[in-house]
């Protein structure tokens, strides 16, 4: 890239095939170069909206007719043990089948799902990878000095292992990529970025150094629209919800999640007069329905009042039609905050407490106060939220007992009870065990997991560590979700709810919400 001007670079960026969720990362990209460098040629390409049996013709007529000298790859994400339907099945029934199913019958229907998922994981990947290197392949027969560049969620947290697989030079991006673009635009050093060169090691620990960070502009849809036709795929059906990002950023350490060495923990709040302009320009071309995709939009009681500010101004927009979801942190609201979020029109949201057992709350970092996130919940009830919740649980991740069961579904009637039964979905996931967290080093020290291990192996002997679901209870939850899925896999959370229920009871609503003063000495070894 140092050896042509700017005015002859040329950006193509693609996003590879996943579910179609609305790709903000490749705009905000785009949006960034622009801004920077108006004279350079872009391009945005979707391959999430393309058939997949037609992506890689797509993406060779693509650079053809572009003949673009720099390729930037979104890989969004990697997602081995997700605990719902993908695109090659459902990995937690699969694997539960093989692990704890008493019926041989199961056990090799377990078995043969598990063959089609792990056809469709690594078709998956080894498809991405060629589109990475076909790509960069084609686009060398008319630029010589073509630059690709990969990105994304999911490389940022498997970059070790997809660093090996990619073309020799390749540039892997690790977190934010706007200042990485450019300097590699300048013909800058990107000695100090987060990135190095596949074919190369990374720098020990660079997944923990912090982004530099930088004050977020709203989005140039004009602009976007003249370089990605396919933006009116995602508007013209009006289910959409469109992605806007109102900081960066999460304070927090939860045990088992990459997002605050991914995204830094120091928070970065946009100014709120460039999110309305963002969300204007969107408004008028018919979108109704706004994800804030903040890895938590109050991560913390300090960022309440520019929650407010920015609902406020919402507000002051006469937007009466719009919807709006985010992942909340439930424990960061006041009343004003509840009846704001109402008036505006929240209209869905996700809290990942992920146990209703205060003192396994502590042992995972997870930073709640589980009477506090009650509170505040009554405080949406009362200012008239009567729409969709959606709680994560996450069963079995450190020191999980039938204690601590009592105490999450007394802590889940609690929540029904606040909202209605009808309107509280428990999502329930057994987390996928992935490198750079908390969770990985307490694997390391329990002798759960050994260092070398291969955190993207589909292989039968590794999924059993990586889908974390240790004993002494691992048999008791496997047992209990397979007979969810029989019973009920419409109503999957709410039957696994029901079922541990019957078995164990509830405790006294008092009990989960009081921990122990041993339950602060959490993960202590993890820490080291």
């Amino acid at each position: 890239m140092r050896h042509a001007s700017q005015e002859d670079q040329r950006v193509l960026l693609v996003r590879l095939p996943c579910n179609p969720i609305f790709p903000i990362g490749p705009v905000y990209l785009a949006d960034h170069i622009h801004k920077l460098f108006p004279q350079i040629e872009q391009q945005i390409l979707d391959l999430a909206a393309v058939p997949l049996l037609d992506v890689e013709a797509v993406l060779k007529q693509q650079i053809e007719r572009f003949q673009p000298t720099l390729l930037v790859f979104s890989w969004r994400d990697i997602q081995i043990y997700a605990p719902v339907d993908g695109r090659g099945g459902n990995p937690l029934q699969n694997s539960f089948e093989v692990f704890y199913a008493r019926n041989p019958i199961k056990r090799l229907r377990g078995a043969f799902g598990g063959l089609r998922l792990m056809a469709s994981f690594y078709g998956e990947l080894w498809r991405n990878l060629r589109l990475v290197r076909r790509g960069l392949r084609t686009a060398r027969r008319f630029q010589p000095r073509a630059t690709a560049v990969l990105g994304g969620g999911a490389v940022s947290v498997f970059y070790e292992q997809l660093g090996r697989k990619l073309p020799r030079g390749t540039v892997v991006s690790v977190g934010e990529g706007e200042p990485l673009l450019e300097k590699m635009i300048r013909g800058e050093s990107l000695a100090a970025e987060r990135c190095f060169l596949a074919g190369a090691e990374p720098r020990p620990g660079l997944i923990h150094e912090q982004p530099a960070g930088m004050e977020k502009t709203a989005c140039d849809y004009g602009y976007i629209a003249s370089i990605w036709p396919q933006l009116d795929w995602y508007l013209d059906g009006g289910d959409f919800y469109v992605g806007v990002q109102t900081k960066r950023g999460c304070p927090h350490n939860c045990c088992y999640c990459v997002y605050t060495v991914v995204e830094g923990k120091a928070v970065r709040v946009n100014p709120v007069e460039e999110v309305i302009a963002e969300m204007r320009q969107l408004y008028a071309k018919g979108v109704r329905g706004f994800w804030f995709t903040d890895a938590q939009f109050i991560p913390a009681r300090r960022y309440i009042d520019d929650a407010k500010q920015l609902l406020r101004a919402i507000q002051a927009q006469g937007w009466s039609d719009i919807r709006w979801a985010a992942y909340i942190r439930a424990d960061n609201l006041d009343a004003e905050l509840a009846e704001l979020m109402v008036a505006t029109g929240m209209d869905y949201f996700e809290i990942g407490i992920t146990s209703g057992s205060q003192e396994l709350v502590r042992k995972m970092r997870m930073g709640y106060n589980l009477r506090t996130v009650l509170d505040n919940c009554r405080l949406l009830a009362r200012a008239g939220f009567r729409e969709h919740v959606s709680v994560n649980y996450s069963f079995n991740v450190i020191d999980e007992r039938p204690e601590t069961i009592r105490q999450t579904v007394a802590y889940h009637r609690e929540l029904e009870r606040i909202f209605g039964a009808d309107k509280v979905e428990p999502a329930i996931f057994f987390i996928g065990l992935q490198p750079h967290t908390h969770l990985e080093q307490y694997g390391f020290d329990q002798g759960l997991i050994k260092p070398g291990y291969n955190p993207m192996s589909m292989l039968p002997w590794t999924a059993r560590q990586l889908l974390w679901n240790p004993e002494p209870m691992g048999s008791t939850f496997g047992r209990i979700c397979l007979e969810a899925f029989e019973r009920n896999p419409a109503d999957f959370g709410r039957t696994v709810m029901d079922l541990l229920e019957r078995d164990y009871g509830l405790a006294p609503l008092e009990e989960a919400l009081h921990a122990p003063v041993e339950g602060r000495r959490a993960l202590a070894t993890a820490s080291r």
